[in-house]
């Protein structure tokens, strides 16, 4: 079972076609919703790896996650190391110097009045029109204005601005992981170059002709990747690439 976890602003019906592609492979993709975790109350980022693990049950899971999925997804991965079969990472970052972090929770506190108290549309095109989602259309997302208090809520406490740097702590996964970003993602590029010489167990993938919405932008190349990937023998695994 592949366990998909969106991105921020995003929706479990996000990974519909992926699933499509998975089904076809032999593979079964449970899309999980992660506003519930934030439907009742506050979830500190360092709390839901523990959180999320306790409902995963499935032996040889797969964890994937996409930007902040894909955040939440290393929580997951550093919480129970031995949990997980193997990962696949995409556009996701490790986490920010101390320096950087409370001018990035202003910066995410401000998007989150904008979730919660803004014309949703107006918040939706301003989301989109930021220039590292150039690139894809994503599905339509006026079904989430009925979760924008978790959406909102998100923003606070899922933001990189309140989480731990996780570079250090990269060497702790134990599973092999499919580190996957666009290459026209400078910033993201970067970080999983570094984040891939911290542990010989993750494979970095970069894709042509696309930015940071891999799956949707590149929606074949990426489910070939993830395919060949989970094909593979884990001996084969541990050669970082470009």
């Amino acid at each position: 079972m592949i366990y998909a976890l969106h991105g921020a602003v995003g929706m479990a019906a996000d990974w519909k076609e992926f699933a499509q592609a998975m089904k076809i492979e032999g593979r079964s993709v449970a899309r999980v919703d992660l506003w519930k975790f934030l439907a009742c109350c506050p979830m500190p980022i360092g709390e839901f790896g523990a959180a999320f693990n306790k409902e995963v049950h499935s032996k040889e899971a797969v964890l994937l996650g996409y930007s902040m999925g894909g955040r939440l997804a290393l929580h997951a991965l550093l919480d129970t190391p031995r949990k997980w079969s193997k990962a696949v990472i995409i556009s996701a970052h490790t986490g920010l110097a101390q320096e950087d972090r409370i001018p990035r929770q202003a910066h995410d506190a401000a998007w989150a009045a904008k979730a919660l108290k803004g014309e949703w549309d107006a918040f939706l095109a301003e989301w989109n029109s930021q220039g590292v989602l150039e690139g894809s259309a994503m599905p339509d997302r006026g079904k989430l204005k009925v979760q924008r208090e978790a959406v909102a809520r998100s923003f606070m406490d899922w933001s990189v601005g309140q989480q731990e740097d996780l570079l250090e702590r990269v060497g702790e996964i134990t599973c092999p992981v499919l580190w996957v970003v666009g290459e026209r993602d400078g910033k993201f590029v970067e970080v999983a170059k570094k984040a891939a010489e911290r542990n010989s167990l993750i494979r970095l993938e970069v894709v042509k002709d696309c930015g940071h919405r891999v799956p949707w932008e590149q929606a074949e190349v990426f489910a070939d990747l993830v395919a060949d990937f989970l094909n593979e023998n884990p001996v084969s695994l541990g050669e970082s690439r470009v």
